[in-house]
């Protein structure tokens, strides 16, 4: 696939622009963002990279167009479960709810700038070592395993090895302050819950990045459509989270079913070196992926809909994807 350089900067500086209109949008005066202004921003950001993956059909094939999509797919159910932690570290925070846009833009800029410094490296990795698809593959399925055996668990932010730290190490105060990280009072500097808040989220967009950019290249090896498909699934993910505030918590199987997609994924990793270096092992066709990895999501969500109809007190988690959070720093 070759992509010239006008339609990177292209695509980047479309990129740059919607993140420009969201600070617009989160700089105004903070208030509660209601399901009618979640639901047509949703729909502004779909549409955009429903329309973005049509263009990719047209211009450079149905391979690469099919491509795109699954990872957009892969992206965006992978979000869908970055959001149920922003709902855990916003709710044991007690951030007030008309902040709330404006911590997630954070971490969604955040997101972007750490999943790009991966995809990079990822991108180089894979271009020198083809092993590094083995090794993929493997965080993957690691990865995988431990969402499995933890799906129906949450993480807890205090756990976080970096807020330990900070609230052990810096002064603080109880308060918030607006959204102010620092404040000065009688004329000493503190840092706020926001500030721990802020830490928490950049933590959390990490090691989703960690799990993500794998996932990514799984079903495509692309870099132009790994960094569009990353940076069209998150940016819609602020508006999202409100128009899904209340429907998080149904989706009770949704970490399952991602448990079993990274699985899939990092066995399809596998078996695309396996298929390099001995062309008798079949790999994975990307059309193939994108009905199983439809399919998985399809059924964690029915199977989320009849378990709540059938037990009101059922409710989602978030899946310990970020069980290595202990781990940082020591």
């Amino acid at each position: 696939m070759q992509v010239s350089l006008t339609v990177w900067a292209v695509t980047v500086s479309v990129v740059l622009l919607l993140i420009g209109i969201d600070l617009l949008t989160a700089s105004r005066k903070p208030h509660d963002v209601k399901f009618k202004e979640a639901a047509l921003w949703t729909l502004f950001y779909v549409g955009i990279s429903i329309g973005f993956g049509i263009w990719v059909f047209n211009t450079y094939g149905s391979r690469y167009g099919t491509e795109f999509f699954a990872a957009y797919l892969v992206e965006y159910s992978l979000s869908i479960d970055n959001l149920f932690i922003f709902v855990i570290i916003l709710a044991q925070f007690a951030v007030p709810s008309i902040y709330h846009q404006r911590v997630l833009l954070i971490g969604i800029i955040l997101a972007l700038i750490l999943r790009a410094i991966f995809i990079a490296i990822g991108a180089a990795a894979l271009a020198a070592f083809s092993f590094t698809f083995v090794v993929f593959g493997a965080i993957l399925i690691w990865t995988g395993i431990g969402l499995f055996k933890h799906w129906d668990e949450d993480p807890d932010p205090n756990d976080n090895f970096l807020v330990r730290k900070l609230r052990s190490s810096i002064a603080m105060v109880d308060e918030f302050h607006g959204s102010k990280l620092f404040v000065k009072l009688e004329g000493k500097r503190f840092a706020t819950p926001m500030f721990l808040v802020i830490v928490a989220i950049a933590s959390t967009d990490l090691l989703f990045a960690l799990d993500s950019i794998p996932a990514t290249f799984g079903v495509t090896s692309e870099t132009f459509l790994v960094f569009s498909a990353n940076a069209f699934a998150l940016l819609g993910l602020r508006a999202l989270y409100f128009l899904l505030k209340g429907l998080l918590d149904k989706l009770v199987y949704l970490s399952l079913g991602l448990s079993i997609i990274l699985m899939f994924i990092g066995v399809k990793l596998i078996l695309t070196f396996a298929h390099e270096e001995f062309a008798q092992i079949p790999k994975i066709p990307t059309v193939l992926s994108l009905g199983v990895i439809a399919s998985i999501l399809a059924v964690a969500t029915i199977a989320s809909i009849i378990k709540t109809k059938s037990d009101p007190t059922a409710h989602a988690h978030a899946g310990r994807i970020t069980a290595q959070d202990e781990k940082i720093g020591e």
